[in-house]
């Protein structure tokens, strides 16, 4: 299979997952099935872009859209990507905003350094879960050498302060950096 069919098969896979989890949204307060469809869509391009570009690395980047506003998190090697990547992702059409939120500079670290973050990463998640007030699929979690990252769209100021706080109670955090943001309202 040449590079061309292969970009082709991933585009269309990744849209067609986008569309197909998309019908479990939710209502009330929470984006429409039609906006959640749109930004998965959206979300599914914007993936696209990345990995098509030879500038950036798409698996070291976290894409999340939410009515239109794209946050991307996670960490790239150089300021030169992070711009990349800014600037593909407000191509899309669609996009109303962009919040880069990527972390320049990824440090060489052990496996027992890896281990110990992927274990924290989980402590902190599974607090999350435990908690009636945050909405733990709604957020992201990240650890590097004990600071945690959350990033992602939730639904108010209150479950950003409460998974902020979540966060820090677990053992071994050293820091909390907070990327989340309260959804958009309609």
């Amino acid at each position: 299979m040449n590079t061309m069919n292969l970009k082709q098969l991933m585009t269309a896979a990744l849209v067609c997952a986008a569309v197909a989890t998309s019908a479990c949204a939710a209502t009330g307060t929470e984006r429409s099935t039609g906006v959640v469809i749109d930004d998965s869509v959206i979300g599914a391009k914007v993936k696209t872009a990345l990995i098509e570009s030879p500038d950036t690395k798409a698996r070291q980047i976290d894409v999340k859209v939410n009515k239109g506003t794209v946050m991307l998190a996670g960490a790239v090697e150089t300021q030169k990507e992070k711009s990349e990547a800014g600037m593909l992702a407000r191509k899309v059409e669609g996009v109303r905003d962009v919040q880069n939120s990527l972390t320049v500079g990824i440090e060489k670290r052990s496996a027992g350094e890896v281990v110990d973050d992927v274990s924290l990463t989980a402590r902190v998640k599974a607090a999350l879960v435990g908690n009636t007030i945050t909405k733990a699929r709604q957020i992201d979690v990240k650890s590097n050498k004990g600071v945690v990252e959350l990033h992602g769209f939730v639904d108010s100021q209150a479950e950003i302060n409460e998974a902020v706080k979540e966060a820090r109670a677990v053992s071994g955090v050293v820091d909390v950096r907070n990327d989340l943001e309260v959804k958009a309202s309609n």
